[in-house]
C-alpha cells in the first residue's frame, strides 16, 4: 500500500471526454473545457494506491454472487458471516439478489449505522457518474469499506481478460491504483479462483449501466 499523496486528481472520465472531443471534428476546438466533477475535488489528499485485506471465498452456486460479494466486503471489517447467513439478510433466492439496495441494507445491518449508500448508474453512464464512482471508491476504501458492484454484460480487465455475466452479477472492489482510475476486483465467480483482477474505473462504470453499487 502506497502512502504517497497526489497533488492533482486525474478524473477517470478524462479518456471518455477526450474520445468525445475527437469525434467533434471541426467543432471540437470550440468546445468549452470540461469542468472536473466536484466529487473529485477532495481526493487529492488520499493515498494514490490502496488495497484492503479481505477473506476471499467463491460463491457455491449460480445465485449466491450477492451474498459472496457482500461477505468479502464485510470480511475487511472483521465480520466473518457465512454466505447462508448473509443470503438470509439480503433476501436472496434462486432468482438472485434483487439489487444494490438490498446489498446496502445488508451491509449496514451488520456494520450498524448508515455507512454504505446506494448509487444507481442508470442507462446513461456519463463522465460525471464515472468521476463520482472514482471518488466513491477512493473514499470508501480509505474508510475501510470495500465497494460492492452490481454489473451486467461483458467487460475487459487491464490484461485483456474477458468477464461476461449477461444475466447480472455482484463483485467486490477491494483496492485501487492511480488515484482510483484503476480498481482491483475480487470476483466470487472468477474461474481462476481466488485471484483478483484489475479494471479501469471507466470500464467498471459502463459495466454497471442500468445497475448500481454500494459504497
Amino acid at each position: 500500500m502506497s502512502d504517497a499523496q497526489a497533488s492533482t486528481v486525474k478524473p477517470a472520465a478524462d479518456a471518455a471526454q477526450s474520445a468525445h472531443g475527437a469525434q467533434g471534428g471541426a467543432h471540437a476546438s470550440q468546445a468549452k473545457p470540461v469542468k472536473v466533477a466536484k466529487p473529485l475535488d477532495d481526493i487529492a489528499s488520499k493515498p494514490v494506491t490502496k488495497s484492503l485485506n479481505h477473506d476471499f471465498q467463491l460463491q457455491p452456486n449460480f445465485y449466491y454472487c450477492g451474498p459472496a460479494a457482500t461477505r468479502i466486503a464485510l470480511s475487511a471489517n472483521g465480520h466473518n458471516l457465512s454466505q447462508d447467513e448473509i443470503a438470509q439478510k439480503l433476501g436472496t433466492t434462486e432468482a438472485g439478489t434483487n439489487s444494490a439496495v438490498e446489498i446496502t441494507k445488508g451491509l449496514n445491518g451488520v456494520l450498524g449505522g448508515d455507512k454504505y449508500k446506494t448509487t444507481s448508474m442508470g442507462d446513461d453512464v456519463t463522465p460525471e457518474k464515472m468521476d463520482k464512482l472514482q471518488a466513491d471508491v477512493v473514499h470508501a476504501l480509505n474508510d475501510g469499506r470495500p465497494v460492492v458492484a452490481n454489473i451486467a454484460g461483458t467487460a475487459f480487465d487491464t490484461d485483456g481478460g474477458v468477464h461476461s455475466y449477461p444475466g447480472g452479477h455482484y463483485l467486490t472492489v477491494v483496492g485501487y491504483t492511480d488515484q482510483g482510475r484503476t480498481v482491483e476486483i475480487a470476483d466470487p465467480a472468477n474461474p481462476n479462483g481466488t485471484i483478483t483482477y484489475k479494471m479501469t474505473t471507466i470500464e467498471l462504470a459502463k459495466w454497471m449501466a442500468t445497475r448500481g453499487y454500494s459504497a
